[in-house]
């Protein structure tokens, strides 16, 4: 299975298990978990391959995508009762699926020869649409935007990386590797020890 491929796989597996974790958290019915599984798991692949002019879409190209993502709602709802804190694990899953997925969007950028701003931006919107719009639709403050933790910042990282390894000339493998490894540190240094960066603080107006 070529890589992109294989990563592309993973990130929706892991990406729709989040999905099924939030409806379950909303206490919906099985439609409402294959719903929620399905586009978290191909919302940030779907708005990449339609910026990059990829055609057919990835997994209109190749439903079984869609059905990965059904089973893993199907998995979800007969196993979320299990878990003490859903919204814990929730978190380590989508991390993990960030890392994933934004290794697959900037590497998919950099095997079609885009520039390194492209590449940025890619790998960004690929690992943080999805889980963006899950979170929009069941009315949650959105990950992304959570006050001061690390978010876009680890994918903007993970991307700088596959950028910065294809400059010294590493294979995609490799490029891919560093790209997870460092977009997953980040977010999870985020999660477990509340690593940050500096926000935005308003002053009053001077008189």
């Amino acid at each position: 299975m070529p890589l992109f491929t294989l990563l592309d796989y993973s990130s929706v597996l892991v990406f729709g298990l989040t999905g099924a974790l939030v409806a379950s958290r909303a206490q919906l019915d099985i439609v409402g978990f294959f719903f929620f599984a399905c586009f978290t798991a191909v919302g940030g692949g779907t708005v990449r391959d339609v910026l990059l002019d990829r055609n057919p879409v990835f997994w209109i190209e190749d439903p079984s995508y869609l059905a990965l993502a059904c089973g893993a709602a199907f998995l979800v709802f007969f196993s979320a009762h299990m878990f003490e804190s859903r919204y814990k694990l929730l978190l380590w899953l989508d991390a993990f699926a960030l890392a994933i997925a934004v290794a697959a969007g900037s590497g998919v950028a950099q095997a079609l020869d885009q520039s390194a701003p492209i590449v940025l931006v890619m790998g960004i919107i690929t690992g943080s649409m999805g889980g963006l719009l899950r979170d929009v639709i069941s009315n949650e403050v959105p990950l992304v935007l959570k006050q001061g933790e690390l978010y876009v910042t680890c994918a903007l990282a993970g991307s700088a990386a596959t950028v910065a390894m294809s400059y010294l000339g590493f294979s995609p493998s490799l490029m891919a590797l560093a790209c997870a490894v460092v977009t997953f540190t980040l977010r999870a240094g985020s999660i477990a020890m509340g690593w940050r960066l500096p926000i935005y603080k308003s002053r009053p107006p001077k008189p």
